[in-house]
């Protein structure tokens, strides 16, 4: 193996012509010099110099050592200021995963505060809702996953177990109802006084999720239209097409025009967390970046 601090001696000599001359240019010994001169000889297995009294020359192999010792060095150096570039946040790149409403109100502060502190840093979006962007995590195609779990069966204690989990905010979901709806207006709303309504159902997991919570209350719902789209469901319940429940992040991240909001019993929660690999949780911009969204959803 070919050590990049052999090659440095190596060139100093070869410019120098003398271990004594190469000693005073890299500031050591002349011990140490003829030291690292021989194991690199004895790395490469065969001689690098012809001794011949005073002077000294270079063998074939040492003349091709050195010529791509230049190279190899140069290359290391930039490796170098690179990696203490991003170390430094002065570089570097994050791909973030989210979720559509934690990328309408959480993502956009926290990008806006990276942006501020960290100019060099790259970040990238992709939208997906998990379980989806969890495996993109763990197949390496995003850095960092915004994602969220209900309680209850949705809930697996093991689910999350060979990642960093960094909490964020627990999301209460509410009922939407058209404006002229006789519930519209009341104080709260069990399930149950929903269950011959219409429904507007979203994402697949909120879906599931919806059920379950309806079952829960001595009913199934009827399901009349499903969209991933948060817009889609409000506009659907305004038009009077059907009652709904959507997390307060996603009815913060839309107009809810013609809608009436109600709280709803038994509640119903969502827990919404960031998510990354042990590995790249100690990556520098990785962390800032975590950290810059635990402030956005402490605000």
């Amino acid at each position: 193996m070919i050590e990049a601090r052999h090659l440095r001696v190596l060139r100093a000599v070869a410019g120098t012509g003398s271990f004594s001359a190469a000693a005073r240019e890299l500031g050591c010994t002349q011990p140490a010099v003829s030291q690292q001169m021989k194991a690199l000889e004895q790395s490469a297995g065969t001689p690098l110099l012809i001794r011949t009294g005073r002077e000294m020359r270079l063998t074939q192999a040492g003349e091709a050592l050195v010529r791509h010792a230049a190279g190899i060095l140069a290359g290391l150096t930039a490796a170098e200021e690179e990696v203490a570039a991003i170390a430094g946040l002065r570089a570097g790149r994050v791909r973030l995963v989210s979720f559509p409403s934690g990328s309408s109100t959480l993502v956009p502060t926290a990008l806006a505060a990276m942006r501020a502190e960290h100019p060099g840093t790259r970040i990238s979006l992709v939208e997906a809702e998990p379980p989806r962007s969890v495996e993109m995590l763990r197949e390496g195609d995003c850095d960092l996953a915004l994602a969220f779990r209900y309680g209850g069966a949705d809930h697996s204690a093991a689910e999350w177990d060979d990642l960093v989990v960094r909490p964020l905010l627990t999301d209460r979901l509410v009922g939407l109802v058209p404006e002229g709806h006789r519930l519209a207006g009341a104080e709260r709303v069990g399930m149950a006084e929903l269950a011959d309504e219409p429904w507007i159902a979203g994402c697949p997991r909120c879906r599931r999720h919806l059920v379950d919570v309806c079952e829960g209350a001595g009913f199934t719902p009827r399901i009349d239209f499903a969209t991933d789209d948060y817009p889609a469901v409000v506009g659907l319940v305004g038009a009077g097409l059907g009652v709904a429940v959507l997390p307060e992040l996603a009815v913060e991240s839309v107009r809810a025009k013609g809608v009436s909001t109600v709280s709803v019993e038994p509640a119903v929660e969502r827990e919404v967390v960031a998510l990354t690999l042990p590995d790249l949780a100690r990556v520098p911009a990785v962390a800032a970046t975590l950290a810059e969204l635990e402030r956005a959803a402490a605000r």
